[in-house]
């Protein structure tokens, strides 16, 4: 019996309790790339740079999934001991998730360029009053409320700007107009266009995600000479790219009114989750890495952000592996590449990062071992033969750090090899300590609680 067919095992045998997911093994190396007809909740998985194919070893596929109504009965599965129920419903598209503290879920509806606020009845079950929070916007993604224990402020990501909404706890709709803090984040906007915001710890920078305009810069950037590039990278950062993808595939920061711009990081391809570890105050990133290059690379990942660091893009993916699309291109690069903490499976389209607060409170709180671990919201792939993502998944974290590993926690959203009914794209903790997650194939909003044993997850 392979690998793969011991851990289905394994789950398959698991009891109300749980208990058979404490001895679930963690699938590494080839077996860990898998596809949607592996995914099980509680299966986990290790992705080592060690274990990456070379670029081509598959053709690069176009295998776009047809979005179609939930069929009749079909529910998101999630592991023993938890439930899964429908939120809220009848959205537009809704993508990015964020509570406030009073407990009210704001959520971006991106396309409609507005942002709705959803209150919990009683029990927190469901969304009991929806209003419009604001509208007008142009592409809203990323929000933040500042500052964070007693906001005043939403912050909000449009495609090229930050606004910013006078705020107060239990407003329903925005109490003024916006103000720009930020007035231009790039001179370009094609290609990815997913903003995210974060304030850093003290509360005294107010860091934007901004993605790469292409795939992998190709024709984007006019050669320069050495003192050229050294003279560019002084201002922009290490590895910097520049001509259309000038202030793109970067992590930009800002003071809160939208001064002293500076570059965060570089090189990080398109960091659509943004966001801040409240127990270790480390920034992280999910981030959506390149295409066309095979099946199995390149993997998207989730990982601390360094301040200064530099994560490969355009020229190197994780680590010192060149693209082959440029090849002997900025070798003064190689070994300087920030290596990714936890690599996912290729394609999977990392969006929304949530941490579970290690001091959780509620009737539907997590078990404590999944307290401090992070949630991501894996979108699904299109440039795969065999699909992977449309899923939640848990990322392991011990000591604050994360270990490489990650389990599948919220799946069943596809139904065979083209059809799917759902696509993750937000996750956030409601105060009660359910997990809210938002798909946006389907405009549904599921909240996840545990009333099982507090079994051992692992």
């Amino acid at each position: 019996m392979n690998r793969r067919a011991k851990a289905l095992l394994v789950l398959s045998l698991a009891g109300a309790a749980g208990t058979a997911l404490a001895q679930a093994p963690v699938l590494e190396g080839a077996a860990a790339f898998g596809d949607w007809t592996g995914d099980a909740p509680g299966l986990w998985r290790k992705i080592a740079v060690a274990d990456l194919p070379v670029p081509n070893a598959t053709p690069s596929a176009r295998n776009n999934s047809q979005v179609v109504p939930r069929p009749a009965g079909a529910m998101p599965k999630v592991p023993a001991g938890f439930q899964v129920a429908e939120f809220a419903s009848g959205l537009e598209g809704p993508r990015l998730l964020r509570t406030a503290p009073n407990g009210d879920v704001l959520v971006a509806e991106t396309a409609a360029g507005r942002i709705k606020l959803l209150r919990p009845g009683p029990h927190g079950a469901k969304a009991a009053q929806v209003s419009v929070f604001a509208e007008g916007l142009r592409g809203p993604f990323g929000l933040a409320f500042y500052p964070e224990a007693d906001p005043q402020w939403l912050y909000v990501a449009n495609l090229n700007t930050v606004v910013r909404f006078p705020y107060r706890a239990g407003d329903l709709t925005a109490r003024g107009p916006a103000q720009t803090v930020v007035a231009q984040l790039s001179g370009t906007t094609g290609g990815h266009s997913t903003r995210d915001v974060a304030f850093s710890r003290d509360g005294q920078r107010l860091l934007v995600s901004v993605g790469s305009g292409s795939n992998v810069a190709e024709g984007a950037m006019t050669p320069k000479s050495s003192a050229e590039v050294a003279q560019w990278q002084a201002v922009h950062g290490l590895g910097a790219s520049w001509g259309s993808e000038t202030d793109r595939a970067t992590v930009l920061s800002f003071t809160p009114e939208g001064g002293d711009r500076k570059v965060f990081a570089t090189g990080i391809r398109n960091c659509v989750g943004l966001t801040r570890n409240a127990q270790t105050g480390d920034l992280y990133c999910s981030t959506n890495e390149r295409d066309a290059l095979g099946d199995n690379l390149v993997p998207d990942y989730v990982t601390r952000v360094k301040e200064g660091g530099f994560y490969g893009w355009p020229w190197y993916y994780l680590g010192s592996n060149q693209d082959p699309r440029h090849p002997g291109a900025r070798p003064d690069l190689a070994g300087q590449v920030t290596v990714p903490d936890v690599l996912l499976q290729a394609h999977s389209a990392a969006l929304q990062t949530t941490f579970y607060p290690a001091d959780a409170t509620g009737g539907s709180v997590f078990p404590a071992e999944y307290r401090g671990d992070a949630f991501v919201a894996l979108h699904g792939s299109w440039n795969r033969a065999t699909r992977t993502g449309y899923k939640l998944v848990r990322v392991r974290l011990q000591n604050g750090v994360p270990t490489g590993e990650y389990q599948d926690f919220l799946t069943g959203f596809v139904i065979d090899g083209e059809k799917v009914w759902g696509r993750p794209v937000g996750v956030t903790v409601a105060k009660d300590g359910a997990l809210l997650v938002s798909e946006d194939g389907g405009g549904t909003i599921w909240r996840v609680s545990y009333a099982g044993p507090r079994f051992a997850a692992r």
